[in-house]
Parts: structure tokens; C-alpha cells; sequence
């Protein structure tokens, strides 16, 4: 990959789609993980305004520290760069104890995770149309195209994508071109709505390497049967999670009413 020349593919991109727009900048989630750290820095290398979003909702320390670690490294490089906390754990909890109790609580922690991610798309929106800023996307190539692994209306509730049609690894090359934190680099990936330590690979059951090469096989219409071992279970992870999150990657079905119904 030519690195530099698809940083300032991107950055070329974002700028114009804004002023096209008719927008001042971006708003976007800070996280602490690699995606959210690429893309608000390349959001920053337009000279637009961009807002960068803390959001914890019962954080891990180590999460909050990098994002707040990346966010004033990003200030003391770029002067259009502002930031605002919102914690929104209180919301979270509010919103939980309003929700009607479960017999078994385990049996809802799936849907508490999204509902995370919801708010916080709820509250990049707020700022968006307060400031009449574009709320940028993170969703790299394979968790917006391979294994949909993002939330529906959550963290895939965005204007724009401008690191969509990156694979991870191919982030994490940008990554470190464009300086961000090794700490940053270092982190194992995580989607951060648990409260816990469990990474991307703990939940999917591969690693993002080992998705990209699904994905890749995927698309030269492999099977199952061609392959044994790892890559067989690997493969088998990646087409489990692409056929149950295919809803997620195509248009919203409507329901089209007959001419001579009408």
C-alpha cells in the first residue's frame, strides 16, 4: 500500500465532502483503540474543525487513559482540534433501571452492549447538529464488510467512512505513519462495551489477520470443504458472523406496495 498517498487520498476526500456539505468539521467517539485514533487524525490533517468525544460508560481505566493520551497529543499537533467529555454512565444506568427487570440478567447483556453504543451515537448527533459538524465513522474494511462487527444504529450510525474500505492491518500501517501513540498500536482491539477486558478476537474467536484472509477467500468463492484445520475453523468463524450480520451490510428491505394495489 502507498501509504502516505491514501493518507492524503483520505484527508483530500473528508475536506472536500465537508465543504461540500456545507459542514465546519467532524465530531467524532474517541475510544483509545486504533480505528477511532487513524481516523480523528486524519479528520485533524483537513484544518477543519473536529471535536473529539470522550464517552465513557463504566470505562476500563486503560481505555480512557489512551483516549485522553490521544486526544492531547492530537491538540498539541493540530489547533483545530477541540475535545469534550460526556460521561455517560449515569444516562446508562438510568435508562437500565427505567427497563423493565429479567429474570436472568445474562440473558440482556448483549443488548445493554449495543445500547451503549447507541447512546453514544445519540450523543455524537447531539454535537453534530449542535455545531453543524459530520459525525465521522471508525467501521474498518472487515468489521463493516466481512464479519459486521459493529452495533446497528450504534457505532455504525455515522455521515461518513473514511477508513471503510481499509482492512485492519492495513489501519494499523496508517496508524504508524501518521505517529499515533504505540500504546495505541500495542492494544489488543475491542469494541469497549462489555466493562471488561475481553478483546475483538476473545468475542469472534479469530484474529483480524485471520479474518482478512476469510474474507479474502470468501470473495474468490471458497468453501469450507477446500480447507482443513485452522483455516477451515477460521473460515467457519467468518462465514458464521458474514450470514448472521448480513442484515447489517445491505439497504434497509422496504416493502413495496403493487401498482394495482395503490
Amino acid at each position: 500500500m502507498q501509504t502516505e498517498k491514501v493518507i492524503d487520498h483520505i484527508v483530500n476526500w473528508l475536506k472536500n465532502y465537508a465543504t461540500n456539505a456545507n459542514c465546519k468539521g467532524f465530531v467524532i467517539g474517541v475510544s483509545g483503540g486504533i480505528d477511532s485514533a487513524v481516523t480523528s487524525t486524519l479528520c485533524a490533517k483537513t484544518g477543519l474543525e473536529l471535536l473529539c468525544l470522550e464517552m465513557p460508560i463504566h470505562q476500563g481505566t486503560n481505555q480512557v487513559t489512551r483516549a485522553d493520551n490521544h486526544i492531547g497529543w492530537l491538540m498539541d499537533n493540530f489547533s483545530n482540534v477541540s475535545r469534550q467529555p460526556v460521561n455517560l454512565t449515569p444516562v446508562f444506568d438510568s435508562l437500565v433501571a427505567a427497563l423493565p427487570k429479567v429474570e436472568n440478567e445474562e440473558d440482556r447483556f448483549m443488548s445493554l452492549a449495543n445500547t451503549r453504543a447507541r447512546l453514544r451515537m445519540t450523543t455524537l448527533y447531539y454535537f453534530a447538529a449542535l455545531e453543524g459538524y459530520l459525525v465521522a465513522g471508525t467501521g474498518n474494511k472487515v468489521e463493516d464488510f466481512g464479519v459486521g462487527f459493529y452495533t446497528k444504529y450504534g457505532d455504525g450510525g455515522v455521515d461518513l467512512s473514511p477508513i471503510a474500505d481499509l482492512l485492519k492491518t492495513e489501519v494499523y500501517e496508517i496508524g504508524g505513519t501518521l505517529g499515533v501513540n504505540q500504546e495505541i498500536m500495542d492494544a489488543a482491539p475491542t469494541d469497549g462495551l462489555w466493562g471488561d477486558s475481553r478483546t475483538d478476537e476473545d468475542q469472534i474467536g479469530a484474529s483480524y489477520p485471520e479474518l482478512e484472509w476469510a474474507m479474502k477467500m470468501d470473495d474468490e468463492k471458497k468453501s469450507v470443504s477446500d480447507f482443513s484445520d485452522r483455516k477451515r475453523e477460521v473460515f467457519s468463524i467468518y462465514k458464521k458472523f458474514n450470514t448472521a450480520n448480513k442484515h447489517k451490510m445491505i439497504p434497509i428491505p422496504i416493502c413495496e406496495i403493487p401498482a394495482h394495489l395503490k
